[in-house]
């Protein structure tokens, strides 16, 4: 077997860099992302000492970007698939939580990652689950621009990415935001 090269230097402008890739099948196990578990620990501390920051939800053992369309499929229903993983919206006033009083911690229905607490829920009169804080940042925003002359900020769990909703200027204080949140991308953990 002749081989003529193991690599193809490609120049990309915009990124002042080269970027190499393998020409044999052999170095497939280059481009896989994998997990390496590391800690970064101050000098004299122990691991018992350390703790994750509050409010933020530690990453637990599986790679959500890595899970397939038909993987998400098997985990949720088409509803919850529909609107968490394809960005789909559930009829105003249809939802499951969108009129819910019960105190406790709102999370993700994809992940389990806690997303809003139930004290800070308020009445928009939208028909949708509405919270004028998330927890920590466990809860991430990006513009989008998917209905035209009408940008909007999306909300995303920031741990599996699954979308969530949108958010608002126009909520109560202390914050002015109202994050317009899909009663199927939740799951209410009762306190």
């Amino acid at each position: 077997m002749a081989i003529s090269g193991l690599s193809i230097g490609i120049y990309i402008p915009w990124k002042s860099q080269f970027i190499f890739i393998p020409k044999l099948k052999s170095f497939g196990f280059l481009h896989k992302p994998r997990k390496v578990p590391f800690s970064v620990r101050s000098m004299g501390s122990s691991p018992s000492s350390q703790r994750p920051a509050d409010n933020v939800q530690e990453a637990d053992a599986v790679d959500y970007a890595s899970l397939s369309d038909e993987e998400w499929k098997k985990r949720l229903t088409p509803e919850q698939f529909y609107i968490t993983r394809q960005k789909g919206t559930e009829r105003a006033f249809t939802g499951e939580y969108w009129n819910t009083k019960t105190p406790g911690t709102y999370r993700c229905i994809c992940c389990d990652t806690p997303l809003f607490d139930s004290s800070t829920k308020f009445d928009s009169g939208t028909g949708w689950p509405s919270y004028y804080q998330p927890i920590g940042t466990n809860v991430k925003t990006k513009l989008d621009l998917s209905i035209i002359f009408m940008p909007r900020q999306e909300v995303l769990c920031a741990a599996c990415g699954s979308h969530l909703g949108h958010v608002f200027d126009d909520g109560p204080p202390p914050t002015g935001k109202r994050y317009c949140i899909n009663s199927a991308s939740l799951k209410l953990k009762a306190k």
